[in-house]
C-alpha cells in the first residue's frame, strides 16, 4: 500500500532505531517522506540496514552512534540534526531494561541496575529534548506548524507490570514527564507518549529460547482481549499518528496500545 507523503519536507531524528519499535517507526516516516536520522549504541550493523531500507523507500537517512543516557551523546544527535537544516520531529525510543520479572525479589535489582535504567528511560529522553529544543523551536517558527515529540513508554508505567520493578518505574516518571513538558514546551512542541504492551522483538527473543519466546508470545494472545500478540510494526502505526498532521490538536497524550492488555483477561467470545 503506497503511504501518503504528507511529512515530505520534514526532518526526523529516532533514538534506539536499529532495530524493534524503533526501527519500524523510522521506516514509517521515511515511507512518509521525511528523513530520518537513526541512532544506535551498539548495532551499528543493524542500524545501518535500517538506513539503507530508509534510503530504498526515497528518503535521506544517516547513522549516529551515540549513548542517549549521556550529554555527549544527545550533544552528538543534536549537532547531527542541525546540519540536516532543521528538526520537525523527535522520537525518544531508546530503552533498557534488567530483566527481573519477580517483582517481589528486591536483590534482583542493584542500585547500579535502577541508576542505569533510570539514566536511559527518564534522562535520556530529558536531555535529548533539552539539545534539541531550539531546533524544535525554530522549525516552529519556519512553518508555524508545532514540532512533534514522541516519547516510547509502555503499559509497564502504568500498570506496574513489567520486566522489573525499574523498568516500570522509568516508565511511570516518562508518562508523567510527557505531561510536564507538554504544558511547558507549548505552543511550538507537541509532546505526547505511546504505552505499548507486549511487542515481539528481540528485547524478548534474546533473554529465552525460540520455544520459550512461542509458548510466551502464545500465552500473551491468549490473555488480552483482541486475542492478539503485537509486533513492531502493529505499534508504529498508531506511534505515527503523533507525528503528523492527523494529530496536530494533540499534545500532553498518553496512548495505550496493548491490544486490551490494560483489561485484564477477556476470554474468547465465538461469533
Amino acid at each position: 500500500m503506497n503511504q501518503p507523503k504528507d511529512l515530505e519536507g520534514r526532518s526526523a531524528l529516532v533514538t534506539g532505531s536499529a532495530t524493534g519499535l524503533g526501527r519500524s517507526i523510522a521506516l514509517r516516516l521515511a515511507e512518509r517522506g521525511a528523513s530520518v536520522i537513526i541512532n544506535c549504541t551498539k548495532s551499528v550493523a543493524d542500524g545501518e540496514a535500517t538506513v539503507a531500507d530508509c534510503q530504498k523507500v526515497g528518503a535521506q537517512a544517516r547513522l549516529v552512534q551515540a549513548d542517549v543516557s549521556t550529554d555527549e551523546g544527545c550533544a552528538k544527535l543534536a549537532e547531527a540534526a542541525a546540519q540536516a537544516g532543521r528538526l520537525d520531529i523527535l522520537v525518544n525510543n531508546a530503552g533498557i531494561t534488567k530483566h527481573a520479572r519477580d517483582h517481589s525479589d528486591l536483590d534482583a535489582l542493584t542500585r547500579e541496575d535502577f541508576l542505569h535504567t533510570y539514566a536511559v528511560n527518564v534522562a535520556g529522553p530529558f536531555l535529548m529534548l533539552q539539545k534539541v529544543k531550539h531546533l524544535l523551536i525554530e522549525a516552529h517558527r519556519q512553518t508555524g506548524r508545532a514540532s512533534a515529540v514522541l516519547n516510547v513508554s509502555s503499559i509497564a508505567g502504568v500498570t506496574g507490570i513489567g520486566s522489573s520493578v525499574a523498568y516500570a518505574a522509568t516508565k511511570g516518571a516518562l508518562n508523567t514527564m510527557t505531561l510536564s513538558l507538554a504544558r511547558a514546551l507549548a505552543p511550538a512542541i507537541r509532546v505526547n507518549a505511546v504505552c505499548p504492551g507486549f511487542i515481539g522483538t528481540r528485547w524478548f527473543k534474546d533473554e529465552m529460547s525460540a520455544e520459550q519466546y512461542t509458548k510466551m508470545e502464545a500465552g500473551v494472545a491468549a490473555s488480552v482481549p483482541l486475542h492478539v500478540a503485537s509486533g513492531p510494526d502493529d505499534i508504529a502505526d498508531s506511534a505515527v499518528f503523533f507525528l503528523t498532521d492527523a494529530s496536530r490538536h494533540v499534545t500532553g497524550e498518553t496512548l495505550l496500545v496493548d491490544a486490551g492488555m490494560h483489561l485484564g483477561y477477556a476470554p474468547l467470545v465465538a461469533r
